[in-house]
């Protein structure tokens, strides 16, 4: 007969401390709710994402962090629930694999890659607030890419996970907290997801709007603004240059 989970957070910790070998013992049916299901082995996170256009428009940035760190969040294993941290600097070696394969994928699903470490589009590296995930040049007629971009440009969407394995981790004295002290993330992912389990982090979209789209909504005085402002960078020289070259031959 299965048994059932301690709810209290004093209960389980208490059971935890009567059952696990050692501290350095990894939980046991991790996960992020109370209740086992679909998906919920994997470390979930909300943390801050971006969605920009390039400088040329015809790609787009995505900028976001798949964990953070030093920063407690619930999770639950076969007891009931805990306090986990995932300790900064926990991915280095990690990330120094060989041949890193990490695809940034859509729901943890494997069809719906988006961006991947092997082919150069997906860049990974840990700095204080965790681990940044940034995929410069997405294709915006990838029908995932499609698919997401307006729901991050909304806010429908704003939160990331990331698949890995516990490679080092101890509990605190009193098993009430779990420190994840290193992880291996080569061949596991870094999704955009709809939940997140990290209550401390908020997730947020950036858009950096393409100027022809912001002048052509605008009205005539503040199209003149903003255009009088852009000259003013311009040396005088230059401005000049611009408007005879650039400028007029649009009118």
């Amino acid at each position: 007969m299965s048994k059932p989970l301690l709810l209290s957070r004093e209960d389980a910790a208490a059971a935890r401390r009567d059952a696990v070998v050692t501290r350095q013992t990894q939980p046991g049916q991790r996960r992020c709710a109370a209740n086992p299901g679909p998906d919920l082995d994997r470390m979930v996170t909300r943390a801050d994402i971006a969605l920009r256009d390039t400088a040329d428009t015809s790609t787009l940035e995505f900028d976001g962090y798949a964990t953070v760190y030093e920063r407690g969040y619930e999770m639950w294993d076969w007891y009931g629930p805990y306090t986990e941290v995932m300790e900064a600097g926990a991915g280095e070696d990690s990330l120094k694999t060989p041949n890193l394969d990490v695809p940034l994928v859509l729901q943890h699903l494997q069809l719906h890659r988006i961006a991947r470490t092997t082919n150069g589009s997906l860049l990974l590296n840990e700095d204080d607030n965790g681990l940044r995930t940034l995929a410069p040049e997405l294709d915006p007629t990838d029908l995932d890419v499609q698919l997401i971009a307006p729901k991050l440009r909304s806010g429908l969407i704003d939160e990331m996970s990331f698949a890995f394995r516990i490679t080092e981790g101890v509990w605190s004295p009193d098993y009430t907290e779990y420190r994840i002290k290193s992880y291996d993330i080569h061949r596991g992912d870094v999704a955009i997801v709809g939940f997140g389990a990290n209550p401390f982090t908020s997730g947020g979209l950036r858009a950096e709007s393409d100027l022809r789209s912001l002048l052509r909504d605008a009205s005539d005085d503040e199209a003149r603004s903003v255009l009088g402002e852009l000259l003013q960078r311009f040396p005088a020289k230059k401005r000049h240059r611009f408007i005879e070259e650039d400028l007029l031959p649009l009118v």
